[in-house]
């Protein structure tokens, strides 16, 4: 994403030249002793897990939740914006900590390109943490797929737990995209009962997700324990803990449990740990990071994936409520260029000014704002500033802004680094010592589940109905019956508009949101709901830009956006 003029750098040639800290340099602005530090080069670190018990006990900071307009082609910037407030609070004298979700290889190699931020509001090492950074997301993949080689050696050697062969709900996993892998037949060549199986992308997995909701080891042994992997003939749920699987689960996820810490460009320190996807899953990092995070800084800045229907909606009812966690503000990210889009300006056209078009747009941005507003939060628009972006069209927005009762503060930190965002940090400061904050999750947990997504898809995607398949509706109906209907609903959904059609820009209204499909993530602690045509293993596209990807004389990684 390029935002600067005069043939700008490339994100990874800023990153390069940033020159990083040594990592307990960056440990040392949180109080993090050396001792707490375990070195994966000099970098990047876990830190040890009773220093995190500790930190997790301390005195909490407020946490700042950035999110964004629904995502289009032309860009948002979410994760440049976390980073560059990070940066920006540090610079006005906060002690800050930033916390990130780590990057799926899916996306690197596919369209969507890395998740490390970009210009001069990145974390370092980028080219790193976009690959296999500290291995969590193979421990994670490992773990998934140990507990399905167990579910099929059950079967194979006499099944005394009497599992059905057509009623394993259980999928194996890989981090990457790959669309062949969706339905898949095991069992072949006398190696076992042939059945049905299939992939999910290793971030959509339920051990991701429990992997993230974790308050501690043995909670993480109990969350994985829970897991349902299928049912009986008789139709009794089967968990993974009947398998004996999660002790040897926990044993694979132990070192990847301990939180990540690098750095932005401007050595601030960053917490990059876990990373669901959010129109799949919920779409936050760790609580474990989160709440260390909030034990060493006076301010906690993260990021909820995709837009504020989504990943926002996620953080709030399902990893808040979980966590007892409480934002003191929020930030919804915005780009004069997506505005365009979501007014019906096509790619190509979106360097010509065009205020008409950005009021238009305004109506994606204005229903964003406003459904925070629904869970009790201050907000204020970061405008992530395009060269191509005229005064008139940034006047509109301050205008869309000024309806709402919110601050619009045009941020130049992909080109400028803090400095270019210490607008926003001065006003995300005011709003959070104000005290204006709150917090309360958009639906009770005693709602039954039927009505808990119907409440989210009127209030936050402005939907007139859903429309539940019989068979989901069957399955919601068992769920409640068995026990599972105080469980918060995660639901599954294109990321591109409020409602199930991709196409379907800026804020629409009145539409129906269809139901195809329940799964019970009983070890997360939710039941997903997926939507239209929503994928648990995505594909590649036509160019994917694993093409680009590659390794120059020095050694060092080429093409990694």
């Amino acid at each position: 994403m390029n935002q600067k003029t005069s043939e700008p750098l490339s994100d990874i040639a800023i990153a390069r030249a940033a020159r990083p800290a040594p990592i307990e340099e960056i440990a040392a602005q949180l109080n993090i002793p050396p001792a707490a530090v375990y070195r994966y080069g000099p970098h990047k670190a876990k830190l040890a897990m009773d220093f995190v018990g500790t930190a997790r006990a301390a005195k909490r900071g407020k946490l700042i939740l950035v999110t964004a307009i629904s995502p289009t082609p032309a860009g948002e910037g979410k994760t440049t914006t976390t980073v560059g407030l990070g940066d920006a609070l540090k610079r006005i004298g906060q002690r800050v900590a930033i916390c990130l979700r780590e990057p799926s290889l899916g996306p690197c190699f596919g369209a969507k390109g890395g998740a490390a931020g970009g210009g001069y509001a990145q974390v370092v090492p980028m080219d790193e943490i976009n690959l296999h950074f500290t291995g969590d997301f193979h421990a994670i993949g490992a773990a998934n797929n140990l507990l399905a080689a167990m579910i099929d050696n059950h079967i194979y050697w006499g099944n005394l737990l009497d599992l059905d062969p057509r009623r394993i709900s259980w999928k194996r996993a890989m981090d990457l995209n790959d669309r062949a892998l969706r339905q898949i037949v095991v069992g072949l060549g006398n190696n076992g009962a042939a059945r049905e199986d299939g992939f999910d992308i290793t971030v959509a997995s339920e051990i991701m997700a429990i992997f993230c909701l974790a308050t501690s080891l043995d909670d993480l042994k109990e969350r994985l324990g829970r897991i349902v992997i299928g049912e009986t003939r008789s139709r009794r749920r089967v968990l993974a803990s009947e398998l004996n699987a999660h002790g040897a689960l926990t044993a694979l996820l132990k070192d990847a449990f301990q939180p990540n810490l690098v750095q932005s460009i401007e050595h601030t320190p960053a917490f990059v740990h876990g990373g669901p996807f959010a129109n799949i899953a919920h779409g936050c990092n760790t609580v474990l990071a989160t709440q260390t995070a909030l034990g060493l800084a006076d301010y906690v800045v993260t990021e909820a994936g995709f837009g504020a229907d989504l990943g926002a909606e996620k953080f709030l009812d399902i990893k808040c409520r979980m966590a007892g966690l409480a934002p003191s503000a929020a930030v919804v990210v915005a780009t004069i260029r997506a505005l365009k889009m979501h007014g019906g300006v096509a790619k190509t056209d979106l360097g010509a000014e065009n205020v008409a078009a950005v009021r238009a747009g305004g109506a994606n941005l204005k229903r964003h704002v406003a459904n925070l507003q629904k869970f009790g939060l201050p907000v204020v628009v970061a405008l992530n500033h395009f060269t191509s972006d005229t005064e008139a069209e940034a006047e509109a927005v301050r205008a869309i802004g000024a309806e709402l009762g919110v601050a619009v503060e045009v941020c130049r930190h992909w080109a400028d680094g803090s400095a270019g965002a210490t607008g926003l940090a001065e006003e995300v400061v005011r709003l959070a010592e104000s005290g204006a904050a709150r917090f309360k999750p958009l639906y009770p947990n005693d709602m039954p589940l039927a009505r808990k997504i119907e409440t989210i898809a009127r209030e936050i995607y402005g939907a007139k109905d859903i429309a539940i398949v019989p068979a989901a509706a069957k399955k919601l109906v068992a769920l409640e019956a068995d026990g599972f209907g105080y469980l918060p609903v995660c639901m599954a959904k294109t990321q591109y508009s409020f409602s199930t059609d991709p196409d379907l820009r800026g804020a629409p209204e009145g539409h129906t949101i269809p139901v195809r499909d329940i799964r019970l993530s009983a070890g997360a602690g939710f039941v997903v709901v997926l939507c239209g045509d929503i994928m648990t293993m995505p594909g590649l596209p036509r160019r994917p830009a694993a093409e680009l990807i590659g390794v120059d004389a020095k050694g060092e990684i080429t093409g990694l956006s």
